[in-house]
């Protein structure tokens, strides 16, 4: 099973570089704080705040972006020498997630010398990814990408797949799924882009891969948002923040100090402090934290919380407003059987 870094208590999500980033990919949302480089003293305070912050044994650590990559690898080494240093009897993971086009080996080498876990950005097929994750020259990344693969896949490197779901290819679903089976992926994150994909396709992408899925690969492909589905018919925390009952628990911590709420509300107004001024914990557990952690249910419009569905939904992430609803909804009608079924097999 994949790492589940959106499971609660909180975590932080590191962004190193800022959004700092060597393509330009089309539906890139992400402007944060600017771009800049982490510091020595900004890194430092991060990692022992956020240690001494965690009161479970595990603590994974997840260096985001823009494209953390464009810092050298001493810049990681650092940190996990400062990581060794706070651990104070905590477990360590780390996680990044790339484009993978500045991968090497030397990269790939240090990712599987620490066992590190690589969330690398793909959507899909040749054609399908190209469409919208071009470089600043407007070329097409694919291939750089398939060539990470590659490398990952020779130095054993754990990694996910993260896809976009979009207005291209949202309409091949089936062609998207099979591609990462093609290249032996068994990990999938499929998320939507917010203002691109209408519902309904969102919808139909999901019941497609589903329905392809559960005849072919149940137990052998991992696919989050089918296992978020299932943990909240079980009742258990999933590993999508978005299907949690309560936002919060997922902060961020900018190349500069600065911390947010979450990684999609980078805002001025959600801004808690700087790790420079106040610790990450006084930050997280602060009362405008609190108060954002709560609106997700009180955004909720009556049409959310009348619905059969918002178990499992619990109104998906506030930066869309619900505008998925229909496409959630027909994905959740189309599995309810299946999920019922697993639902009763667990507690036979």
């Amino acid at each position: 099973m994949t790492l589940s870094p959106f499971a609660r208590p909180f975590y932080m999500m590191a962004k190193p570089v800022g959004a700092a980033c060597n393509l330009a990919c089309g539906y890139c949302y992400y402007q944060g704080a600017g771009k800049g480089v982490m510091s020595d003293e900004v890194l430092e305070l991060f990692v022992r705040q956020y240690l001494e912050s965690q009161a479970n044994h595990e603590v994974l650590f997840t260096w985001h972006g823009g494209e953390p990559t464009l810092l050298p690898i001493a810049f990681y080494e650092k940190a996990m020498r400062l990581q060794k240093r706070y651990a104070g009897g905590h477990h360590i993971d780390n996680c990044l997630q790339t484009n993978g086009t500045l991968l090497t080996d030397d990269w790939c080498r240090f990712f599987h010398d620490n066992g590190w876990l690589i969330g690398l950005s793909i959507d899909g097929p040749e054609a399908l990814h190209d469409a919208w994750r071009k470089d600043k020259r407007g070329e097409a990344t694919h291939r750089q990408v398939m060539k990470a693969v590659e490398m990952l896949d020779r130095h054993e490197v754990m990694w996910n797949a993260l896809s976009t779901v979009n207005s291209i290819n949202g309409e091949h679903p089936r062609e998207v799924y099979r591609f990462f089976k093609e290249i032996g992926c068994r990990y999938l994150q499929f998320t939507p882009v917010g203002g691109d994909i209408t519902a309904s396709l969102w919808g139909r992408f999901l019941c497609e891969v589903f329905d392809t899925w559960r005849k072919e690969d149940v137990g052998e492909v991992y696919v989050n948002i089918f296992e978020a589905t299932l943990a909240n018919y079980l009742g258990v925390t999933p590993g999508i923040c978005a299907m949690s009952d309560m936002c919060g628990h997922v902060g961020v911590v900018e190349w500069n100090g600065d911390v947010y709420s979450c990684d999609h509300f980078v805002r001025p107004e959600h801004r808690l402090g700087n790790i420079r001024q106040q610790t990450i914990y006084e930050m997280m557990h602060s009362p405008q934290q609190q108060d954002f952690s709560q609106q997700k249910t009180s955004w909720l419009p009556q049409t959310c919380k009348a619905c059969k569905w918002l178990f499992t939904c619990h109104g998906e992430c506030p930066r869309n407003h619900q505008y998925l609803c229909e496409g959630y909804r027909m994905f959740f009608e189309h599995t309810k059987e299946f999920m019922n079924e697993m639902k009763d097999e667990r507690y036979d």
